[in-house]
């Protein structure tokens, strides 16, 4: 009987919990079928007095020119995404298996620009991009700082899965089979790194598809907008479409969703895999 109420308890709380954490997703979606005047009177009801209003995703998407800043944000999130995961791992398993002196150093100043905040260096960065570079205004910029400030957090998530989770006699079998170290790296290490792979590949795909600030100091053309700088144009110095701008939030979050869809099944087998080693 105690047995069964602590289950019993531990669902109830779970659902609890769970309501908590989506109600605020929720919330966006519902008032995003809603006009402006019935999300501010009645921001709790599911239907509002001015009835349902689908065409509010009709007006949010012209009003962002949504497949323009669509097809930017997927191609500045799926190059920078890539770059991170290949140059991170290839970092990380020089630094694992070369045992240089000066790789000890460069890990540990990329450990320690961990720590600096990107508001720090933001203002130095634009100047330098902008007035001496001439850079802005440019996807590639914009793509090779994502991966400048990507990849030390990913050379440290993988670093530490080489050193704790691949052997080294792996690479000397392939070594004595007459693999070169880029063959042993493409073969046999990186899809043991699976697990960290998507991990990363997850974090930073939210991280910089949601990322607004960057974009917003370097691209300053509207043909170059991501979703989340497409958004603020709801917002006005004296009034804001809360209907729009819920629809706009939904759009942007579709494509996350999706990614978290597909990747769904091989995040449960990290998850499985760390509890079992556990």
């Amino acid at each position: 009987m105690k047995k069964k109420f602590s289950h019993a308890s531990r669902y109830i709380l779970l659902t609890v919990l769970l309501l908590i954490y989506i109600f605020p997703f929720l919330l966006v979606l519902i008032n995003s079928f809603k006009s402006k005047r019935d999300v501010i009177k009645n921001p709790l009801v599911i239907i509002g007095s001015e009835g349902f209003q689908p065409g509010n995703y009709i007006l949010a998407m012209k009003w962002m020119n949504f497949g323009n800043v669509f097809i930017n944000s997927l191609v500045i999130t799926i190059v920078s995404v890539g770059l991170i995961v290949l140059f991170s791992s290839m970092t990380a398993y020089l630094f694992a298996r070369c045992k240089w002196k000066i790789n000890k150093i460069f890990f540990s100043l990329m450990i320690l620009s961990m720590v600096i905040p990107f508001q720090v260096l933001m203002i130095p960065i634009v100047s330098v991009y902008g007035s001496v570079l001439h850079a802005l205004n440019s996807r590639i910029t914009l793509i090779c700082l994502h991966v400048g400030f990507g990849v030390s957090m990913g050379t440290f998530m993988f670093n530490g899965a080489i050193v704790s989770s691949i052997p080294a006699e792996l690479e000397e079998a392939a070594k004595i089979d007459g693999a070169s170290k880029l063959k042993t790296y493409s073969s046999i290490i990186l899809p043991l790194l699976k697990p960290t792979v998507v991990t990363l590949v997850i974090i930073d795909s939210l991280a910089i598809w949601n990322d607004y600030l960057l974009p917003s100091l370097v691209l300053v053309k509207k043909e170059l907008y991501t979703i989340p700088i497409a958004a603020q144009s709801f917002h006005g110095d004296f009034s804001s479409d809360y209907g729009l701008m819920m629809a706009g939030m939904v759009l942007s979050i579709i494509p996350i969703l999706l990614l978290y869809f597909v990747l769904q099944k091989h995040i449960i087998e990290g998850v499985v895999a760390g509890a079992v080693k556990g």
